[in-house]
């Protein structure tokens, strides 16, 4: 039997179909780390040491955003299709655009 992380065990699926995508995987909980932090408040509730004449709460919060940022870029790149799946997935998108017959509505003239 197949999980939403396996594929099934016949191989890929069936012939000419994109591949099996699942958006569940373990790099997923990496997410939570940006959201999480900046909520941990007492960690960074100072003045000091100022930068700039920022204080401490301030410009932590803008690397918050670079965290939040770089957590999205190690999840991206982890989770991403790998070249064949991508080809895959482009030639079932367009196999599945492009007209199946045409018929003709005039009858023929």
């Amino acid at each position: 039997m197949a999980s939403a992380v396996t594929p099934p065990a016949g191989g890929r699926g069936r012939a000419g179909t994109a591949p099996a995508r699942s958006d569940r995987s373990p790099w997923n909980w990496l997410l939570l780390v940006p959201i999480v932090v900046p909520l941990l408040i007492p960690l960074f509730n100072r003045v000091e040491p100022t930068l700039f004449g920022w204080p401490f709460f301030y410009w932590v919060q803008l690397l918050f955003v670079g965290l939040g940022v770089l957590t999205t870029v190690i999840v991206y790149r982890a989770t991403r299709r790998s070249p064949s799946d991508q080809a895959a997935a482009r030639a079932a998108i367009a196999r599945d655009a492009a007209p199946r017959g045409t018929t003709d509505r005039d009858g023929g003239r």
